[in-house]
């Protein structure tokens, strides 16, 4: 090495050692700790694999603020359309809650027991939360987990058992399963 030049500092190292300030301007936007955390990491496994590549190393830092930039964008885009999906499934609830009480007690043995067949997370947030009609917030605090992570963990519930509820009963869950005639939830 040439005396007093400076050892260079890999691209990597130079966001590495810059991650607190990082952190900081995620969680500034997402107004959540946990969730920056998680954006961050996303982030950096996804640009690691670029930093080498870019020509001058000055330009690693403004890189990956447009890099954190567009992850937390991807972040909304992924909140947003998860509160649509979720939207869709309450409106398709409200409309089967309009099935005769018969209806429903057969959908509900049926739903109750392929609801069993879920991971035990999945069916713990479904039945506190959906059955139970217990608030998000206090399944969260239950389960140990932020209100973020309790509302992802129901939505993907609800996805598993939507997919469930399609495998076991084919024809008739296209139809809301009140003509069901699969037999199984006798």
């Amino acid at each position: 090495m040439v005396e007093g030049e400076e050892p260079h500092r890999s691209g990597i190292s130079r966001l590495l050692e810059r991650r607190s300030e990082f952190l900081a301007f995620i969680e500034k936007r997402v107004g959540n700790r946990a969730t920056a955390e998680d954006i961050l990491q996303e982030a950096f496994s996804r640009g690691i694999g670029h930093v080498e590549s870019l020509r001058n190393d000055e330009t690693v830092i403004g890189w990956f603020y447009r890099v954190l930039r567009n992850a937390v964008i991807d972040h909304y885009r992924r909140s947003a359309s998860a509160s649509t999906a979720l939207a869709r499934f309450a409106a398709e609830v409200r409309a089967n809650e309009e099935a005769g009480p018969e209806i429903q007690g057969e959908i509900c043995k049926c739903i109750a027991r392929l609801a069993s067949d879920l991971k035990p997370d999945y069916a713990e947030a479904l039945q506190m939360v959906e059955i139970g009609d217990a608030p998000v917030k206090d399944f969260a605090e239950k389960a140990g987990i932020s209100a973020g992570n309790a509302r992802v963990r129901l939505f993907r519930a609800r996805e598993a058992l939507r997919r469930r509820v399609i495998e076991s009963c084919a024809a008739c869950a296209t139809h809301g399963c009140a003509d069901c005639d699969c037999q199984r939830g006798k």
